[in-house]
């Protein structure tokens, strides 16, 4: 679910930040492009993105050929780094038969505000956003969903689409200058994984001090909707690091330096731990 995160491309390079928790592929992008990332644990266990498209449309588009020439939204890429949001919309409008310079893609945001407004001005025709934005904009009927993550067959034929999406990642020299201070961000974030599976929706909505009652009822839905949502111990899956790669590669077929990055060189499981 889109937690506001920050840009990682945005952070890194301008060393200020020691972390980040940003899509995997997002970060295989950074890489791919000169970038020092490493991830050292999991965030999420299912990558919640939806492909909605405005209400008012809905007798207009019926599949994905039907988004040519129409505009997009998505999380803002950068020269470095393109978001994941970006690449799940390009494989997604691939696979439909729509290239990419048959569409406007235009920066979406990552936040409530930014996203709603531009369905309710029809400054773009659709978004490729994530929970729980997007199922508060359906019950809103501001939008219909066109592709959904969590809903296999409408992405059946979308190689890696059970990849890794949120991830904590930091820069090499962090690791290898102060080992003690990652190990302390990992242990924090198992904990509050650890917390989070144990204690229900409401409890953790509650921890975070939400008062918004929109926002509140949103979050609560998705908790209850998507139960494994988030990972229960941080602990990187192989299978879901090998769909990462899978997925990357099949969103940077034209790019080489893409294509000839192994996602097992940028990570490092020392303190997380992996899993089948």
């Amino acid at each position: 679910m889109n937690q506001n995160r920050s840009g990682l491309n945005q952070r890194f390079p301008n060393l200020n930040a020691d972390f980040a928790v940003a899509g995997l592929p997002a970060a295989m992008s950074l890489r791919a492009n000169g970038g020092n990332v490493v991830t050292m644990a999991a965030v999420d266990d299912a990558p919640l993105f939806v492909l909605m498209v405005r209400a008012s449309l809905k007798s207009k588009i019926k599949k994905i050929a039907d988004l040519k020439g129409r505009v997009i939204g998505v999380n803002t890429s950068t020269i470095k780094s393109k978001t994941t949001s970006q690449q799940l919309a390009e494989v997604l409008l691939k696979s439909g038969g729509v290239s990419i310079d048959q569409v406007r893609i235009i920066p979406a945001g990552q936040n409530w505000e930014e996203q709603s407004s531009l369905m309710i001005s029809g400054a773009a025709d659709a978004i490729m956003g994530d929970e729980p934005f997007a199922s508060r904009l359906l019950a809103e009927n501001k939008v219909f969903f066109l592709a959904n993550l969590a809903q296999p067959e409408t992405v059946k034929h979308i190689v890696g689409v059970n990849f890794l999406h949120a991830a904590v990642e930091t820069r090499k020299e962090v690791i290898t200058d102060t080992p003690q201070k990652v190990e302390k961000m990992v242990n924090m974030l198992r904990k509050t994984l650890q917390w989070m599976a144990t204690h229900k929706p409401q409890q953790v909505v509650d921890k975070l001090g939400v008062s918004d009652p929109a926002e509140r009822k949103a979050l609560l839905f998705s908790l209850k909707k998507y139960p494994n949502a988030y990972s229960k111990d941080g602990k990187f899956s192989t299978r879901q690091l090998q769909e990462t790669e899978k997925f990357f590669h099949t969103s940077s077929e034209d790019n080489p330096s893409a294509q000839a990055l192994v996602l097992e060189t940028m990570v490092d499981d020392k303190w997380a731990g992996r899993s089948r």
